[in-house]
């Protein structure tokens, strides 16, 4: 029984080895494998993205250089003056603001977003607006 016991703990331990023959050898394949990957299909996605992202990296570089509006650069705010159509009680009156803030438009501080009506119960005249004008 003794010499049953000795022969099987040796080939267990034989086929321990080679168990760790074999996952050297397939961790040096999946090694090899991995840096042959990288090298040769991991270039060509590099290449590919490169090709992919270049003109849009070049297309925004010229963006910044060309003025599309050809006007001054007036930042996030512009002026808007009220029309007839658009805040009619607003024309000539000294409170309106006429500001684009962001968007937004800020019509004056009685009535952020412009009276309704046609007769503004807070209109007050401009006098400077009037000051150049001369329809006669």
């Amino acid at each position: 029984m003794d010499e049953w016991s000795k022969s099987f703990l040796e080939s267990l331990e034989s086929l321990v080895d080679i168990v760790d023959e074999v996952v050297v050898e397939i961790a040096d394949i999946i090694e090899d494998f991995a840096e042959e990957w990288q090298n040769t299909i991991g270039a060509e996605i590099d290449k590919c993205l490169e090709d992919i992202f270049e003109p849009i990296l070049e297309i925004y570089l010229e963006y910044d250089e060309i003025d599309i509006t050809n006007e001054p650069d007036m930042g996030f705010t512009y002026p808007v003056d009220p029309t007839p159509e658009r805040h009619p009680a607003c024309i000539g009156c000294s409170h309106y603001h006429g500001q684009v803030y962001g968007g937004n438009l800020l019509v004056c501080g009685m009535h952020p977003y412009g009276w309704d009506g046609e007769n503004c119960p807070d209109w007050e005249s401009n006098p400077s607006i009037y000051d150049d004008f001369n329809p006669f």
